[in-house]
């Protein structure tokens, strides 16, 4: 089984723009075996699940390669 790409405490972009905490993630789901995290977003005033596929990164003052891309 693939492990998670993300734990607590990662800051990571969701929803095109906005910059976010995960404070909690769950494991695969029995239905779709995919993990989902709640992240704390500052600009909603809130906590917000996520599936992991629609989770990035985010990077430090620092230009991607393709390669790295993929990976992150």
């Amino acid at each position: 089984m693939k492990e998670t790409m993300f734990q607590f405490g990662n800051v990571v972009v969701v929803e095109d723009d906005c910059i976010g905490v995960i404070v909690k993630s769950w494991g695969p789901s029995s239905k779709t075996g995919k993990y989902s995290h709640e992240v704390y977003v500052r600009s909603f005033n809130g906590i917000k699940d996520y599936p992991e596929e629609e989770i990035r990164h985010f990077i430090y003052s620092k230009e991607l390669s393709e390669e790295e891309k993929t990976f992150y």
